[in-house]
């Protein structure tokens, strides 16, 4: 916004500017002609002190933009104009300067000070002033007489010059509202570009936690099993070695499996429907391990698309744990939404760990924690050995 100032005041100056200098031509036009016409200005009794009344109120004029800083100062500055300018007319004794003079006073006025208070004042100020000159040349019949037949003029220049200042308000406030835009756009760029950078950092640690789930937890405990075996073999206990060795290549199967899905979750196309991914699921679940799965939903309104991938890993990660470490024979998957919350409940009967500790294997958990949070939602876990675990997931809709 510092530009839209600095510009507005620009704006600002360069109109005082042309108010000023148009009154030093209208001044100085008034001062040749009036040498011109009136040879008794020529004599030097008076040129002087005419010409001195010229330059003070120049002067003047050339001082107003430091009197506009202060309202009092631009109050005097009106009233010593005025009188400065009816001094100068007592020397040209000219009724149509008298016009010009004073018309130009009042386009000043209402162009530097619009139609306020000091603006209204200043004009009233100077037609008053103006009468009182026409009087003093012409009388007061005559001059009550010019002065009604001007008022088309006064009303004409007050309204033009009015008309000129609102419209130049409305130019000024049409490009303070293109710079605002233009700003306004500049700043959706960046956020644009640190949203693009968020959503990336975000998949990446979706994708950490998708591969530490995977290879790097499932190569760690084959580094285990391994070392084991060739323990064995340095001791010559060949059948414990074989077994520790199957075992390991079971669990190099599983992790294989595991590695596929993951990049089968990554690229898969975004999910539409809560109720049909939740079914793909299962699905794809019971056809693997072959443990049925009751599911029971409630209600499922449109769910945001970020909402139904962590769901998605949630129930798989859920379901995973329940074959490959609880060892379970039955599970169940609640869904259901009310009061903008959805939540998600998966229970198995299989033998349970304890909650304060994370047992091998269950890193995935961490994942699940951390993407619920993300969301600003509650990760619960319930389980005591032997007795299966009930894991849920709230989110706010």
């Amino acid at each position: 916004m510092p530009t839209n100032s600095s510009s507005k005041s620009q704006k600002v100056l360069g109109d005082t500017y042309f108010f000023v200098l148009f009154r030093i031509l209208v001044v100085a036009s008034v001062y040749v002609i009036s040498l011109i016409i009136s040879p008794d200005i020529r004599q030097l009794n008076t040129l002087i002190p005419f010409t001195l009344l010229i330059i003070t109120h120049l002067f003047l004029y050339w001082q107003m933009l430091k009197f506009m800083k202060q309202p009092t100062k631009m109050l005097w500055f009106v009233l010593i104009q005025g009188i400065v300018v009816i001094l100068i007319l007592t020397y040209t004794r000219n009724v149509f300067m008298t016009l010009v003079m004073y018309m130009v006073l009042v386009g000043d006025a209402i162009g530097l000070f619009k139609l306020t208070v000091l603006g209204i004042f200043s004009s009233i100020y100077y037609l008053v002033m103006m009468f009182i000159s026409m009087v003093q040349l012409s009388g007061w019949d005559s001059a009550s007489s010019m002065f009604i037949g001007w008022i088309p003029l006064i009303l004409i220049v007050i309204i033009s010059v009015a008309f000129y200042m609102r419209q130049n308000d409305a130019r000024e406030q049409a490009q303070s509202l293109a710079d605002e835009l233009e700003i306004a756009n500049e700043q959706l760029e960046e956020y644009a570009a640190n949203i693009e950078d968020l959503t990336i950092a975000n998949e990446r640690q979706r994708l950490a936690r998708e591969l530490h789930d995977t290879l790097t937890q499932g190569v760690a405990g084959l580094i285990l099993q391994l070392d084991a075996a060739d323990a064995n073999l340095n001791k010559n206990n060949v059948t414990k070695a074989q077994s520790i060795i199957g075992n390991a290549m079971k669990e190099a199967r599983s992790i294989m499996v595991d590695a596929r899905n993951a990049i089968d979750d990554l690229r898969q196309p975004p999910q539409e429907n809560l109720n049909s991914a939740l079914q793909n699921e299962i699905s794809s679940f019971t056809k693997l391990t072959g443990i049925p799965v009751q599911f029971s939903e409630n209600k499922l309104s449109p769910v945001p698309e970020i909402d139904i991938d962590t769901v998605v890993c949630f129930v798989s990660e859920a379901l995973t744990n329940a074959s490959r470490h609880a060892n379970a024979q039955k599970v169940e998957i609640e869904c259901s939404i009310k009061d903008e919350i959805l939540r998600v409940c998966v229970k198995d009967d299989g033998q349970g760990f304890d909650p304060s500790s994370t047992p091998p294997g269950h890193y995935g958990l961490l994942g699940i924690k951390e993407r619920v949070s993300e969301l600003n939602g509650v990760f619960n876990i319930q389980s005591e050995v032997g007795k299966g675990s009930n894991l849920s997931i709230e989110l706010p809709l």
